[in-house]
């Protein structure tokens, strides 16, 4: 049996790549790696197992709007712990990764030996947090809502709901994911009373507070 089982969630192979070979460096060989290159991978993945002892999650994933990938993982699968990672470096960022439950935050600039050590602390039982220690940043309370709200949806809500962001029917939805449109018309109207909105256009700007930079 692997050592540590870590999912590594992003769309550049070559980052990818270079993650695994950071990890297997730093993890020993025994560390069992596997990679997704969007969240209906990821989904994927923690649907077939769901005790992994990490995610590394990209902030901008296929799939996701800003922080929603991490609010889902955090409403869904509470006990795996998330270290975001990404080219956005700004404080508000990191300020919000930590918000949103997350337990680390490296950025892609990074050298290999602070991802080995920040890896290893979180799966220690602790967190790490880039050095420039940004000042707490409250969310809005318009954020909050989504947040909660979003935490509660299935993964199967999740993915209608970034579908209906996206502008398509039920019918496409119903096509795209193999189901019929009833089964698509019952996951809005559950998602719609989740997040307590009555149309489209609202969940939409709902799922916009999670973007990674909040609207000034």
């Amino acid at each position: 049996m692997a050592a540590f089982e870590i999912l590594i969630a992003d769309d550049h192979p070559l980052f990818r790549s270079a993650l695994q070979q950071a990890l297997t460096l730093g993890l020993g060989p025994d560390v069992r790696l596997v990679e997704a290159a969007s969240i209906a991978e990821l989904e994927a993945c923690l649907a077939q197992k769901t005790d992994w002892d990490l995610v590394l999650l990209d902030l901008n994933m296929p799939g996701a709007y800003g922080f929603s990938g991490l609010v889902l993982l955090r409403g869904q699968y509470p006990h795996i712990p998330v270290v975001m990672i990404s080219a956005q470096e700004e404080p508000t960022i990191v300020a919000r990764s930590r918000e949103f439950g997350a337990s680390g935050f490296i950025p892609k600039s990074s050298p290999l030996e602070t991802i080995q050590q920040a890896v290893r602390l979180v799966l220690d039982g602790e967190v790490w947090w880039p050095q420039q220690s940004p000042e707490a940043i409250a969310l809005s309370a318009e954020a909050k809502a989504a947040s909660a709200g979003l935490a509660s949806l299935t993964p199967q809500q999740f993915r209608v709901l970034t579908m209906v962001c996206d502008g398509l029917l039920n019918k496409q939805i119903a096509y795209e994911l193999s189901v019929s449109e009833a089964t698509v018309k019952a996951h809005v109207t559950a998602i719609f009373r989740k997040l307590g909105v009555r149309t489209r256009t609202q969940a939409a700007l709902l799922l916009q507070q999670l973007e990674s930079i909040p609207s000034s």
